[in-house]
């Protein structure tokens, strides 16, 4: 995989991806530091948004370097290797580095890595944890005050684990100079979002059709973490209560139902869920079927009145109602984002300033945005 230079083949000229100037801009440098066992879905996610700025644009507005704490390429967690792969004295130090984790990540975190990364936070340089890479950082100590995401099968355990760390369930998480990430293929949305807040919504967008996704995430857009995961199995009977809800979105099952099928009172099923998830059962099936909602207006093409019966509402009025206050606009304002250039271009939040970089050229592109 080419680490240091913007792709070679040619690129069609987009007029729209990023202003004209009379200098090139500055080049943002970001380093992967690949842990042994790290994901290669989240890492590739991260490169490639890179590297299809790169091309759309026809400029090199990224360069990244592949890193490992000897120079030896670290094996991903499906067994391949990433070359070439440099020390950091050799890659030099990089506007942003990422750390990228996966499997076994705290066989992969040593004091030699804390050190590294201890020196990088000295020397101002934004850091970032990709997948459980995330978790370098916090057992570093670079992460105390701060929000940070990491995959949701690692959360409850580090919260336990790390008070002073605010985690969030969302994809990524941007605080100050910190950029977290949950892995998979969220990295795509963080990088977008980046990209985005540098050069503009449209070379996002751009960038986002190129891979065919119909909409760009922000931050705030909560994983889907599993209430097995959330609970363990110590309540069995909870976890049957979320899989009768699951399987029964469309036809709804009243609550005395659900009691009666899990052998529970109605008053032990409303201790127990606000016990464990501080939420009502009726509130829980709600958002249920509200993110089933939001998965067909997205994926799909089936109306909103086939939508809203398809989840369980008897009304269109009750299912607009209670998705605005649940994701913050109406069924028809989601739809209308399906289309890759509406979506990015309407739901991209101001995200803080990449890394400081040549002031005169900074300024060159705002001069060319006007």
């Amino acid at each position: 995989m080419s680490s240091q230079q913007a792709a070679s083949k040619p690129a069609p000229q987009s007029a729209s991806a990023l202003p004209q100037t009379s200098a090139p801009a500055p080049v943002v440098h970001f380093g992967f530091l690949t842990l042994p066992n790290f994901s290669m879905i989240a890492f590739a996610s991260a490169i490639e948004v890179l590297r299809m700025a790169n091309y759309i644009s026809r400029q090199t507005l990224y360069r990244w370097s592949v890193i490992s704490i000897d120079g030896s390429p670290a094996l991903a967690s499906n067994g391949l290797p990433i070359t070439p792969t440099l020390t950091l004295e050799q890659a030099g130090t990089p506007d942003i580095l990422f750390v990228c984790g996966g499997v076994k990540i705290h066989e992969a975190v040593n004091d030699k890595l804390n050190t590294m990364l201890t020196q990088l936070a000295r020397r101002n340089v934004m850091l970032g944890g990709i997948c459980t890479g995330s978790y370098a950082l916090v057992k570093a100590g670079l992460m105390n005050g701060y929000q940070c995401a990491i995959h949701w099968e690692n959360i409850s355990a580090l919260r336990e684990e790390f008070p002073r760390v605010l985690f969030t369930e969302g994809l990524f998480a941007v605080d100050r100079d910190r950029l977290t990430c949950s892995g998979g293929t969220a990295p795509i949305d963080l990088m977008l979002n980046l990209t985005a807040n540098r050069y503009g919504k449209t070379l996002a967008a751009e960038i986002s059709e190129q891979f065919i996704l119909e909409r760009i995430r922000d931050g705030a857009y909560q994983q889907h973490i599993p209430i097995a995961a959330r609970l363990g199995f110590s309540r069995k009977e909870l976890i049957e209560v979320a899989r009768l809800m699951e399987t029964h979105i469309e036809e709804t099952l009243s609550f005395e139902e659900i009691a009666r099928l899990v052998g529970l009172s109605q008053r032990q099923l409303q201790r127990m869920f606000k016990y464990y998830l501080d939420v009502t059962p009726t509130h829980y099936y709600l958002q249920l079927r509200l993110r089933r909602a939001r998965e067909l207006l997205l994926q799909t093409t089936m109306s909103i009145m086939s939508v809203t019966v398809a989840c369980g509402f008897q009304s269109s009025c009750h299912f607009s109602k209670a998705y605005r206050n649940q994701f913050g606009r109406s069924p028809s304002s989601e739809r209308h984002l399906r289309h890759p250039y509406l979506s990015a271009v309407d739901e991209l939040s101001p995200l803080p300033p990449m890394p400081s970089l040549p002031l005169a050229a900074d300024e060159l592109l705002d001069a060319g945005r006007q």
